[in-house]
């Protein structure tokens, strides 16, 4: 047995011999992981000495939130599952906020945390540090599942399954917890050799996949909106050969950004939030929703009227005709549109958009949106998106904050060859710097190129700011753009637009490139008109950098509310 000081619980001599730690260490390895995020803590000892005998690399962040996003953003930038190492109590509830994100946007996450000695569990009150009634309750709302593992022996098989929930449709993040003395005895398991975790398939029904098919061949305005649940399932090519042979308009939502070419001729990019957007939308006779839950932002803020037939395609159940009637088919969106396409012949009846053609609809529709744009006094705003987007490699990964960059991000930007990231899954602040440390550390883990942007306000920077130590430790190749406004700039906007007045929207913030100096990161502060030579100059550069621009950017207005 180990001994523990009575006073704090704290082990104060090992053994030598292998215990449950090890166990866990294994396993995630036998599944194939090699990064794990997070923060060591007293109950959490044993997982962290296992990682010494073992070939897990660990990225110890300043916050357990932002430990979260890393995982998160690891998970999104590699497609492998992130892990996330959590200590008892402060540390995992900590990370909730981190993981509300990733369950929300439905990413693959395994969650380890340890928990006091069994003898603590139960709800009694025996005063231990870190004591919680039942913790792995506090994580029901942010996991697909919870489970405490009791005994060493339960370890492996327990992290298997965990990993299979993880990775199966509709994806997410998975939590376990484990007492600090199950981490710490001496066991009598063998190491661990291998370990399996396939996703559970999700395919389709038939029946419902032929009366879709029904309605396709039959539609003469159908059009498509791709969802986050599109790039997760990877459906990419599906999606492209479907709408290719519908000859259907498709527009991405924030999460599916990326999911449809943005220059092709039946792209209606990502002007989700634009009126012209919805009033395509609403004309559709037959409308595929894939991957989306038709909620606020997809939604136009709701007031979205569609007059014809919805089918919606999501992994998750409680998704389907959550917001509107229509053909619900659970099933994951690569399987589904997979179905659909080899279902689908060519249109038998000629796509008419009341007597224009798909094509000149879209064109017409985008024409409309920069009109309304370039009406609203953006010239700014549009020109400042327009320069990073020109700095950005193609194939390069960014990861945007709540902030109103962002909020742009989400109908203007093209990915690309390379993916957009935001938070908008859950919409907290502090997501876009840590997740980008997840990512290119991911990344070179795989040996690809690391770098990759972040983009924050000002506001939403002070909550991952630590994280620049983090970034240094590791030498860790994110560019990160803070766009400072003075504050809370989205919600003073809000505030202002809705009350006349902004309250409490207003923050003192410290001088950025001296704080950035002062963790060893170099950092610069530029005019708006240079920021794209800028993030040029910290692309190429080695290791983490900062990009400093004071400036207040206005967002477009809301068409929601009319004009």
């Amino acid at each position: 047995m180990i001994d523990f000081d009575p006073g704090t619980a704290a082990p104060t001599k090992g053994t030598g011999a292998r215990n449950g730690g090890d166990l866990v260490v294994e396993t995630l390895e036998a599944l194939g992981a090699k990064t794990v995020f997070g923060i060591p803590g007293q109950h959490a000892l044993g997982l962290f000495d296992a990682m010494g005998r073992g070939n897990l690399q660990f990225v110890s962040s300043r916050v357990e939130n932002n430990s979260a996003f890393a995982a998160d953003g690891y998970s999104r930038a590699t497609g492998e599952v992130g892990v996330l190492f959590l200590s008892t109590g402060p540390g995992a509830l900590t990370s909730l906020a981190g993981l509300q994100e990733a369950y929300a946007t439905g990413v693959p996450m395994v969650v380890v945390a340890s928990q006091i000695p069994l003898e603590g569990l139960g709800a009694r009150r025996k005063g231990m540090l870190h004591q919680l009634d039942d913790q792995k309750a506090s994580a029901a709302n942010v996991t697909k599942s919870q489970r405490l593992i009791q005994h060493a022996s339960g370890i492996p098989s327990a992290i298997q399954d965990a990993w299979t929930e993880a990775i199966s449709s509709p994806q997410g993040p998975v939590w376990i917890e484990i007492p600090q003395n199950v981490l710490l005895d001496p066991i009598m398991v063998p190491p661990v050799e291998d370990a399996l975790a396939e996703a559970a398939d999700n395919p389709p029904r038939v029946e419902l996949v032929r009366e879709a098919v029904k309605w396709l061949q039959e539609a003469r305005r159908p059009a498509i909106i791709a969802g986050g649940g599109t790039r997760r399932g990877e459906a990419e090519k599906s999606l492209l050969s479907i709408a290719e042979k519908l000859r259907a308009p498709v527009i991405c939502t924030p999460g599916g950004n990326g999911a449809f070419p943005w220059n092709h001729e039946l792209s209606l990019q990502s002007w989700i939030e634009d009126r012209y957007m919805t009033d395509v939308l609403e004309d559709a006779d037959v409308l595929v929703v894939i991957g989306s839950s038709l909620g606020e932002v997809t939604s136009n803020y709701f007031t979205f009227e569609p007059r014809g037939r919805i089918i919606q395609i999501d992994a998750e159940p409680r998704v389907l005709e959550s917001n509107r009637p229509g053909l619900g088919i659970r099933a994951d969106a690569g399987q589904a549109l997979a179905a659909l396409d080899e279902a689908l012949a060519p249109a038998d009846v000629a796509a008419d958009w009341h007597g224009s053609t798909p094509e000149e609809l879209v064109k017409e529709s985008l024409a409309k949106v920069r009109a309304r744009l370039e009406s609203q006094d953006l010239a700014k705003e549009l020109a400042f998106m327009a320069d990073i987007r020109e700095a950005v490699p193609a194939d390069m990964q960014t990861f945007w904050d709540m902030t109103i960059a962002s909020y742009w991000g989400w109908s203007c930007w093209d990915s690309r060859e390379g993916q957009f990231h935001s938070a908008q899954g859950a919409g907290g602040l502090g997501y876009g710097f840590p997740a980008a440390i997840g990512a290119a550390v991911g990344l070179e883990t795989l040996g690809k190129p690391g770098r990759v942007l972040a983009v924050s306000g000002d506001g939403s920077s002070m909550y991952s700011i630590s994280e620049l130590a983090t970034a240094k430790q590791h030498n860790v190749p994110v560019t990160w753009l803070i766009v400072d406004d003075g504050g809370y700039g989205i919600l003073r906007e809000y505030m202002v637009g809705a009350f006349g007045k902004a309250t409490a929207t207003e923050l003192a913030r410290p001088d950025f490139v001296k704080l950035a100096e002062a963790f060893g990161v170099p950092a610069v502060k530029v005019a708006p008109g240079d920021v794209g030579d800028a993030l040029k100059a910290g692309f190429a550069a080695d290791g983490p950098n900062v990009v400093v621009v004071e400036t207040l950017l206005k967002m477009f207005g809301p068409t929601h509310l009319g004009d």
